[in-house]
């Protein structure tokens, strides 16, 4: 196994395990520590949102609390605010208490309205909001000390202060523990009065917040910085807004979290460290070590394609007891299936041999059977070199070995020129052969009759009496009468030909297509006629043309095919097939000719150039 540790699947394996464990094990921390401390940090949120509350009771527990607060807020500098005394030892404000009561007898201090209040004289009043604001301050201390919070206030926003709303804060009720120094410092508890800005944008918008809502049972609670923050909605008077915070450190409670997490994660690692090494030494031994032999095995059928001696070394490793669990498993099974793929690569080595012969052969034929296709249609031009009535151009570019499509053009007599292009249904060997078949029924029928559809229809009924695979033909075919230029055509579901006037304007022939030949019996094809004068040009393709694919799926269409006979309207045929295959190979790119590609050009000069010969 040491050597096989060395280099082998086993060291790549429990290296990727190790480092996958390793991941894990990181994932797991931040994973558990973000989970564990955002639910803490929430659950701490409700304990700081019950905090504030109780403060906020404790401020609504006199019915003049709003007159209270603004009265604080308005004479800050004017009160003798007094901090911390309890309620039992001697204080100003015991003396106070028993000084307002000895002037006013009836006066409730707890429980005077506002009315009351204000009915008392202004150093009453003062006496009032001192004794009010002395009391409350114990409230709020002993809020503090029984709910361990760190920080538990009462405090004014100005909603104009400073450059932007809520930027000034001024502190009103500060709790304290017993041994806090009081003043203005970051570590100290603020003195009524004392004035911040405020400078986090968490803050700030949670103020915004508090203000738009007005409602004291929702709050906003901020734990993004080292305390969680929990404001609840007091009041609001004038331009200000008074809310009640109470804080708790986030820093002792995140160690916790972190140490916990921590010591989980690393317990969790050595489990999985323990049962990796068990893991490792089952997999070594009904594993790696049988993968090894049948990888030898291999190696040596590669070599010597001895597959007798590979199968006994197989069998071999697959026998005693040792070998129960490797024959009960995938690895078993994979030296069982190597053995009869041994048997079958050399039936299949004898197989293919005889294939690649035939494949040979059949390769061949297609070649001899595309040039005897390519044969029997004209190929040479000028295909007339003496008639200087017209001139004659086309080409043929199949999809495949063998081509679908024909194109065919023939003198019926001296006045009488025929043009066919067709395009048989389907691609191979059946569409060519169907091709040959087509090819030679329409150029006889074209030749015994004067009429196109006359020579459509008696090839339908020859192709729809030998048609059993229902295959079927688009034909086109026109009949030039070359002294007047009168071209009579037909057309059986073909596409449209391209008329190109003298002065080079190019027209799509909208005709009226018949039945393709060999779909059905007793078909009548209508026929029309077109004007050509000297200078015309007509132009027939298949659907190879205008349904050639690019890389994004668009076909050339017959815009295109327009647009392009445009631009070379006043070449002669050659010239313009030429543009049109270089316009689609352009516009193809690399994408793969799928359907075969058939063009026929003819330009009719009229007679003036046969009597000028």
């Amino acid at each position: 196994m040491k050597e096989l540790f060395k280099k082998g699947m086993i060291r790549q394996f429990y290296t990727l395990i190790i480092i996958g464990m390793l991941l894990v094990g990181v994932f797991t921390y931040y994973t558990q520590y973000r989970v564990t401390s955002r639910d803490v940090l929430i659950a701490q949120g409700d304990y700081a949102k019950e905090t504030a509350s109780d403060a906020i009771s404790a401020i609504q527990e006199y019915p003049s609390w709003r007159w209270l607060l603004k009265y604080w807020y308005e004479h800050i500098d004017k009160l003798d605010a007094e901090y911390d005394v309890g309620y039992t030892v001697e204080s100003r404000t015991k003396e106070k208490s028993k000084l307002l009561a000895e002037r006013h007898p009836d006066f409730l201090l707890k429980y005077a309205t506002v009315a009351e209040i204000e009915a008392l004289p202004e150093e009453d009043q003062k006496l009032y909001a001192e004794i009010a604001y002395a009391w409350i301050i114990n409230r709020f201390d002993e809020i503090k000390r029984n709910l361990q919070a760190d920080y538990v206030y009462c405090a004014i926003y100005d909603k104009e202060g400073g450059e932007h709303p809520f930027e000034t804060l001024c502190f009103l009720i500060t709790a304290a523990d017993e041994n806090d120094t009081r003043g203005t410092k970051n570590e100290e508890v603020f003195l009524l009065g004392h004035t911040v800005e405020v400078t986090t944008d968490t803050l700030l918008k949670a103020m915004h917040n508090l203000a738009a809502s007005q409602e004291g049972s929702k709050g906003e609670y901020d734990y993004s910085g080292d305390y969680g923050d929990y404001y609840l909605f007091l009041d609001t008077f004038d331009n200000h807004v008074a809310v009640v915070a109470a804080s708790y450190s986030n820093s002792e409670l995140q160690e916790v979290i972190r140490r916990n997490v921590w010591t989980n994660t690393g317990y969790a690692l050595l489990y999985e460290f323990v049962l990796l090494q068990i893991i490792m030494v089952q997999l070594y031994l009904y594993g790696i070590r049988p993968l090894k032999n049948i990888t030898e095995n291999i190696r040596l059928y590669g070599e010597t394609k001895d597959s007798a001696t590979v199968n006994n070394n197989l069998k071999e490793n697959l026998k005693g007891l040792k070998a129960i669990a490797i024959r009960q498993n995938e690895i078993g099974q994979l030296a069982e299936d190597f053995m009869d793929l041994t048997q079958e690569v050399d039936h299949y080595v004898d197989e293919i041999e005889m294939i690649t012969a035939n494949n040979q052969r059949i390769q061949t034929e297609l070649s001899l059977a595309s040039e005897i296709q390519k044969s029997i249609l004209p190929g040479k031009f000028p295909m007339f070199p003496e008639r200087k009535e017209f001139d004659l151009y086309a080409s043929m570019k199949p999809a495949r070995d063998v081509a679908g499509d024909f194109y065919d053009f023939f003198l019926i007599d001296e006045d009488h020129l025929a043009l066919v292009i067709a395009d048989v249904s389907g691609k191979g060997i059946p569409a060519a052969l169907l091709m040959m078949v087509a090819t030679v029924l329409v150029r006889n029928n074209a030749k015994m009759n004067v009429s196109p559809s006359a020579a459509l229809a008696a090839t339908n009924e020859a192709l729809r009496a030998h048609n059993d695979q229902e295959m079927f033909v688009t034909v086109w075919i026109g009949i030039l009468e070359i002294s007047t230029g009168k071209l009579t055509c037909s057309n059986a579901g073909h596409e449209y030909p391209v008329l190109i006037h003298p002065d080079g304007s190019v027209e799509l022939i909208h005709d009226r297509h018949g039945m393709v030949l060999g779909g059905m019996s007793g078909v009548k094809y209508p026929e029309y006629e077109l004007q050509l004068k000297p200078g015309s040009r007509l132009f027939v393709y298949t659907d190879g043309i205008t349904e050639a694919n690019n890389t994004d799926h668009q076909m050339f269409a017959e815009e295109r095919l327009l647009r392009t006979l445009n631009d070379c309207a006043d070449q002669h045929p050659e010239a313009i097939i030429e543009e049109v295959t270089a316009s689609i190979k352009a516009f193809t790119g690399t994408e793969e000719q799928f359907d075969d590609m058939t063009m026929v050009c003819m330009e009719y000069n009229g007679t003036q150039n046969k009597e000028t010969m």
